[in-house]
């Protein structure tokens, strides 16, 4: 589900991504409408690189990107299944064990086309 960008959200990219000031996606033009996709997608080099700029995030941050993912307003069906790993590490780290099982659930759920 697209949404409008936050200032929260926009808080939370700018630790991930400080040198990228835009509300553009780089490769798309369209205004970035999750946090994560387009840090993994289009401005970490590599997976090492993401899972850096993730390690940035607080607790805080991550139980919000967490409700987020949950309640469909954080989409994470385009990103690559290492960066999900990554996430799913910090999520269970930072939120819980069940968080990061139901949003495991998801992303295999939207990758089968069944969301």
């Amino acid at each position: 589900m697209a949404r409008e960008l936050d200032e929260r959200d926009f808080a939370i990219l700018r630790k991930l991504a400080p040198e990228y000031s835009g509300i553009l996606c780089p490769e798309s033009g369209h205004e970035f409408r999750s946090v994560l996709p387009p840090v993994s997608n289009h401005i970490a080099v590599d997976a090492e690189d993401f899972a850096e700029r993730v390690g940035r995030l607080s607790d805080e941050d991550w139980g919000y990107l967490a409700d987020q993912i949950l309640s469909g307003r954080e989409d994470l069906g385009c990103m690559p299944e290492e960066d999900i790993d990554t996430i799913l590490a910090r999520i269970r780290e930072a939120v819980s064990e069940e968080a990061a099982k139901q949003i495991e659930r998801l992303y295999h759920l939207s990758g089968c086309g069944l969301l």
